[in-house]
């Protein structure tokens, strides 16, 4: 929680965590209810400016403590009203946190890592590698930026955030404590007093943390599908070879089985031409979500450069949703939002100091397929 400064970074406290660290400095517990406040409700950043605490404690705050939200790098607006922020983390790498406007809701597509270990064949964030988890402080602080920036405080104006969903960059259940306790503050209503059901956690399958989460938090559950069966879903999310579909889907249930109330599994399903978008598929989804209370999200494939995979035609994209919905199935197409700021899911990629090397790899290997493609062609004439 403290940093290099040897100060505890306030923001990124849950609740508990707040009164726990007021009592270590010898203060009361209700101090943590109005500090929380000043942080998440006004946007406040200066303790000097909480003036419903003593200037006592405001010079102790001051001396052992700070308020830090990740740097802001750059801020685009689409043409669409989708906004997207590139913000720079401890590690140096840079991550992205994407606003989504529609009509009823204001939706923040929230990042837990810098890149991601999971390396989905489809996704570009996957092609960065890996660098580093996020602090809490790190995950709520793009809430916090992406509110101060809308001038949503205080907290009686109606706040342009309505919706939190955890599918920016990175597997949020290989960050799982820092994410459950940005997730909390998320919904605590000192925080930002956002409904459990508006706040959504997507993972790409991470069994053992999906059986953990009932245990922490009762957030709505997203589910990276993007295949019916596991010979494909192996090609392109690798880590259904240690999760097969069966398994993954057990744990899904056991999750949902928890919450209570009419609320189902969301599942994601990205279109891949002539991959994964033809009439067997659906046929095989049927199959596989029938016991399973659920939406389907269809996501047209953003492509991004080198990926090897194109986006279906309209009607390939109708024609599988028509087929899913036939199977009596609530299933909507995600209209592409951002996409002329690089901010259309599966397109964020940030800046990250890559440990694992993945990026360098990738770009070589499509490389070499690039020359031999060349090599091919010029063989042929």
């Amino acid at each position: 929680m403290s940093d290099m400064t040897g100060k505890i970074n306030l923001l990124g406290l849950t609740l508990q965590e707040m009164e726990k660290f007021f009592e270590s400095i010898g203060e009361k517990r209700f101090r943590a209810g109005q500090v929380m406040k000043w942080i998440h409700h006004y946007g406040v950043d200066d303790f000097a400016a909480m003036t419903n605490v003593g200037k006592a404690l405001r010079e102790k705050l001051e001396a052992v403590a700070e308020i830090r939200g990740p740097e802001v790098v750059s801020e685009d607006i689409s043409a669409d009203g989708t906004r997207k922020w590139v913000v720079r983390v401890a590690s140096g790498s840079c991550v992205e946190t994407v606003y989504i406007p529609t009509d009823d809701r204001g939706t923040l597509c929230v990042s837990s890592q810098a890149g991601c270990a999971l390396d989905c064949s489809f996704c570009s964030t996957g092609k960065q590698g890996f660098n580093s988890n996020l602090t809490a402080a790190e995950v709520i602080g793009q809430v916090w930026l992406a509110n101060k920036s809308f001038g949503t405080v205080p907290a009686k104006i109606d706040r342009a955030i309505t919706n939190v969903v955890m599918m920016g960059m990175g597997e949020p259940l290989l960050n799982f404590d820092n994410v459950i306790a940005a997730m909390k503050i998320m919904m605590e209503d000192l925080g930002y007093g956002i409904s459990k059901r508006r706040v959504t956690l997507s993972t790409s399958g991470v069994v053992p943390m999906i059986d953990e989460l009932a245990k922490h938090i009762d957030v709505s559950l997203a589910l990276s599908l993007h295949a019916p069966n596991d010979e494909l879903r192996n090609k392109l999310v690798p880590i259904n070879k240690k999760y097969p579909l069966k398994m993954l889907l057990e744990s899904c249930m056991g999750y949902m089985s928890t919450l209570g109330g009419k609320r189902v599994l969301t599942i994601e399903y990205t279109l891949l031409k002539d991959v994964n978008d033809q009439p067997e598929h659906a046929a095989q989804m049927i199959e596989l979500l029938r016991d399973v209370p659920c939406k389907i999200n269809l996501i047209p494939f953003n492509p991004f450069p080198h990926s090897g995979y194109e986006r279906p035609s309209n009607n390939a994209i109708r024609r599988f949703q028509d087929l899913l919905h036939h199977g009596g199935f609530n299933v909507t197409t995600r209209t592409t939002r951002g996409d002329d700021i690089d901010a259309a899911c599966g397109q964020l990629v940030g800046q990250v100091n890559d440990r694992t090397r993945r990026s360098e790899r990738y770009i070589a290997v499509r490389q070499l397929s690039a020359d031999a493609d060349l090599q091919d062609s010029a063989a042929q004439h």
